[in-house]
């Protein structure tokens, strides 16, 4: 399931994050992180992704 969430999270960050830990602080983090950048999203969203 992490490869399917991973793979989620190149496409779109903040649904990777949103699959794993829900509306909390760490998907909007992402989503800031994804506004600011692309690449910064994917990044929080593979650790996120990886840390659980």
């Amino acid at each position: 399931m992490d490869i399917i969430r991973i793979l989620l999270s190149i496409l779109l960050p903040p649904l990777g994050v949103f699959l794993q830990v829900g509306l909390g602080a760490h998907f909007w983090i992402n989503i800031l992180l994804t506004i600011l950048g692309y690449f910064p999203g994917v990044i929080h969203a593979i650790y996120i992704i990886a840390k659980k």
